[in-house]
């Protein structure tokens, strides 16, 4: 099946300017938006705390179910709207005197003074905040060698440099743990996650770019440009980033990565058989060859992940809306950024591609002189003529 003619002629390449500066522009607004909310909204697998998820019988809001918290000492806690039905609410707290055990039982004997129609607690989870920081740290690390392993692969699978990816991930690693000993002497090791991310990310497109292993340095930007713009879009409309969310982001990655990978084969066999074409010109031919599979891949994802948003529930609803956003802007990417991105090192084509040596001309042959005539036989007989009469003398 085939929803693309297969000689369909798109200029994908001719309007990658046009696709950087969009992408620049949703960058940007990703890390204004961090900058201006003061971070992530970290739930509380991360940041520790209570929640409790309460479900009203009568319509109410966040205000007043506060109120109703004030004789625990609840009055602070963060309360938000969960679900669609309009009558179902999270409640937070991160209050570090608050007692724990019982927590539940007490919240419902205060709750019931303020609403006699009736209420159902449907969920409460306590996290301490060592544990939300130890998680913190290990879903910061599981996505930073995810994308470390597969720049790896990338190198070694598409341009057959295993040993310049393996001085690469060794230069990586080596600047990791350095950022992280830093840290960790100045008593921040946790404060330090951050940089030390945003510290491999440049020095893993930075040694990419030094080595020349273009493939690695597509798939690398157009990973960091799903994951980021991803999280941007969480960060913009103020919902939790848990677990959950960490575990989208990683399905994120390996999805994109696979949609790249497609592309960059079909790249890698057209520059095998285009002789001297242009590679900007390959680049789009294996864009188009492969929009009609990217298509109708992405398209019936995207189908399943829209009916788990939507009727999936409030629990997995965040999971979902992670996943849909991911593998629309992964779409994107790998057509208008991991292939146009091969073409911003200075060589015509990727290190690694056996290019056949040019033939010398043969060199033209010496001008030869002209071939005596063979003598008639007149000039024969008085040749001889003249021999036997200078004898006779």
């Amino acid at each position: 099946m085939e929803l693309i003619k297969p000689d369909v002629n798109i200029d994908f390449v001719g309007k990658r300017k046009w696709a950087f500066v969009f992408s620049a522009l949703l960058l940007l607004l990703t890390v204004a938006s961090l900058f201006l909310r003061g971070g992530l909204n970290q739930g509380i697998d991360f940041a520790g705390g209570i929640l409790v998820q309460v479900r009203f019988n009568a319509p109410t809001d966040a205000a007043a179910i506060k109120k109703a918290l004030t004789p625990l000492g609840m009055q602070d806690s963060l309360v938000q709207n969960f679900g669609r039905e309009g009558n179902e609410f999270l409640i937070r707290a991160e209050k570090a005197g608050l007692k724990l055990d019982g927590l539940g039982d007490r919240m419902r004997e205060t709750l019931k003074a303020s609403y006699p129609q009736g209420f159902e607690v449907r969920r409460v989870e306590m996290v301490g905040p060592k544990v939300g920081k130890d998680l913190r740290r290990q879903a910061l690390m599981a996505i930073f060698y995810a994308i470390l392993l597969i720049v790896v692969y990338i190198s070694g699978r598409f341009e057959a440099k295993w040993g310049l990816s393996a001085i690469m991930a060794a230069v990586l690693v080596g600047a990791t743990f350095l950022v992280q000993t830093i840290f960790a002497a100045a008593g921040a090791e946790d404060a330090g996650m951050v940089p030390l991310i945003i510290t491999a990310l440049v020095v893993t497109v930075g040694a990419c770019w030094l080595f020349r292993l273009r493939y690695a340095l597509g798939a690398i930007v157009a990973l960091i440009h799903d994951v980021a713009i991803t999280v941007g879009v969480f960060t913009l409309m103020d919902k939790e980033f848990t677990l959950a969310i960490v575990a989208a982001l990683l399905t994120i990655i390996g999805y994109s990565l696979n949609d790249t990978i497609v592309v960059f084969d079909r790249i890698r066999e057209n520059l095998r058989r285009s002789g001297r074409q242009p590679l900007g010109t390959v680049i789009n031919d294996s864009v188009n060859q492969t929009l009609s599979r990217t298509i109708l891949t992405s398209g019936t994802t995207l189908v399943v992940v829209a009916a788990l948003w939507i009727l999936g529930g409030g629990v997995i609803e965040d999971f979902a809306f992670a996943l849909l956003v991911g593998i629309g802007i992964g779409t994107y990417s790998s057509i208008f950024v991991a292939s146009p991105v091969l073409l911003l090192l200075p060589e015509s084509k990727p290190a690694g591609l056996k290019v056949g040596r040019r033939s010398r001309p043969a060199p033209e042959p010496a001008p030869q002189a002209p071939a005596a005539k063979a003598p008639s036989v007149q000039q024969k007989s008085a040749s001889r003529k003249r021999k036997k009469g200078g004898k006779r003398r």
